[in-house]
């Protein structure tokens, strides 16, 4: 839930919209306010030095010229103050009128920056500011000091596209799997209740993207090029698997999205949609008349260090409707994830079949844990394998000890680990020194260990006894065929 909210003011009719929708998310919350304007004394002093040299000739007297920069001097700065106040006046007329008290922030230099500034200072957790401000113009798409101050803040920010109330609209989501974007579902469904509106999710996959780019490739590659690249194979898979594995994924997405809000009794509408993501999220916008628009200000592909992401930037300068940039994060519970995006290879299920019941909720939710943590959408032996390598030796006779349990019941037949191979399984291969040499050498760290858990798993399939240099020579290649 918000805790408190920070306002910039500068008396246009965004602004205004932005205090009337503040004051609202305040008093159903509790949340403290802020409003906050920013007055530029001394870059007008600064202007005023500049055009000097275009008065009058009267006035390039020495005494006249004195006379004028201390009456300027004194006008600009009492006169910004008496603005600045008034329209802090006028912010604290409407928190009064709605029995709220709220903080005034005078500040003094350029806009933007001491916004930035006054913000990242503040325990504020959204800013409420308006899209356009007083110097707009019909085709302005967003304003400077909102673009800006979006870009730099480190908290959820609101932007204000409507200064004209309305009961209708939904609150709209756009989901891709990113902690942000689960974040912008939490921060709707907190402000769905307050605000009175209904929350719908929507998540859009781009499968056309893969047309485009064969179809640019297939001008430029040379029929022996083509053969190397495995063209044809190539973009059947992407066709069949991808395109089609890219669809799961997002609908996946909206079931656990459908889940978060049933366990929090909130009705949740879903739409999976395909194309551009920002371009279908416009248009949803605009034909279901949304009323706010939540989206993460980074996405599922974006790295560490990003202001905003390709498609958020895209909505904050093309988007209608009001929205919201969520610096919030949340992470699904793992269990919810799997549910819908993990599946078991039959090898997997039968292992963790052999884990006592009252074990084995834990057991599955910590292999699908470890799955998702690797990447993983299916849960196979190797997941397991690797698992089972982070465990430290006796830790399941400590769990056992610890909570007077046999051992042995929970390491399954013969005493073994449920997840281990079953006693009648080929025993595990040795390896000869040459082979250890040169899997050492293998790096990074991860093909290592890939390498390793693919020479082990072969020889027990292949029952071979000794493992030697060739096979952790022939693993390596085809682990970075894999990995690319």
């Amino acid at each position: 839930m918000v805790k408190s909210l920070y306002v910039p003011l500068d008396n246009s009719a965004h602004s205004l919209a932005g205090v009337d929708l503040a004051i609202t998310i305040a008093r159903a919350s509790g949340a403290a306010l802020a409003g906050g304007h920013v007055y530029a004394a001394k870059l007008h002093d600064r202007r005023f030095r500049q055009m000097e040299g275009g008065l009058p000739a009267p006035y390039q007297k020495e005494a006249k010229l004195v006379e004028q920069r201390e009456i300027h001097d004194d006008l600009i700065t009492r006169g910004l103050q008496v603005i600045s106040d008034s329209y802090l006046d006028v912010f604290d007329a409407r928190c009064r009128a709605a029995g709220l008290e709220a903080r005034r922030v005078h500040l003094e230099g350029r806009n933007w920056q001491r916004l930035v500034e006054d913000i990242g200072a503040s325990d504020c957790d959204l800013v409420v500011i308006g899209a356009l401000g007083l110097g707009a113009v019909p085709c302005t798409q967003i304003g400077s000091v909102c673009e800006r101050v979006a870009r730099r803040v480190d908290r959820d920010v609101l932007v204000v596209r409507e200064t004209e109330p309305r009961a209708d609209g939904a609150i709209v989501v756009g989901l891709d799997g990113s902690p942000a974007s689960w974040g912008a579902l939490q921060t709707a469904f907190d402000l769905a209740p307050i605000l009175g509106r209904p929350v719908e999710a929507v998540a859009v996959f781009d499968p056309h993207f893969h047309y485009v780019a064969f179809n640019s490739i297939a001008k430029v590659l040379s029929t022996e090029a083509a053969k190397v690249f495995r063209f044809e194979e190539q973009e059947k898979l992407h066709e069949e698997i991808i395109d089609s594995g890219l669809a799961k994924i997002y609908q996946g997405h909206l079931d656990v999205a459908a889940r978060l809000a049933k366990e929090r009794g909130i009705a949740l509408g879903t739409t999976l949609l395909a194309g551009k993501s920002f371009e279908k999220l416009l248009q949803y916008a605009r034909d279901s008349r949304a009323w706010l628009m939540a989206v993460g200000r980074t996405g599922v592909h974006s790295d560490a260090g990003m202001d905003l992401g390709s498609a958020t930037e895209n909505l904050l300068r093309q988007a209608s409707c009001n929205l919201l940039l969520s610096a919030r994060t949340f992470e699904p519970p793992a269990e919810h994830v799997a549910e819908v995006t993990m599946a078991w290879t039959d090898e997997a299920e039968r292992r963790i079949a052999r884990v006592p019941d009252f074990a084995r909720p834990m057991a599955r939710k910590a292999v699908v844990r470890h799955a998702a943590a690797l990447g993983h959408t299916i849960v196979t032996s190797d997941v397991i394998d690797t698992l089972m390598a982070t465990i430290p030796a006796g830790a399941v006779d400590r769990y056992a000890a610890k909570r007077g349990l046999d051992a042995g019941s929970l390491q399954g037949a013969g005493g073994r680990c449920p997840f281990a191979p079953r006693a009648d399984a080929p025993t595990e291969a040795a390896w000869t020194p040459e082979a250890l040499e040169r899997l050492g050498r293998i790096r990074p760290e991860s093909v290592r260990d890939h390498a390793r858990l693919r020479i082990e798993k072969a020889a027990r399939r292949a029952g071979v006894g000794l493992i030697d240099a060739a096979a952790v020579e022939d693993a390596e290649r085809a682990v970075q065929a894999t990995l690319g």
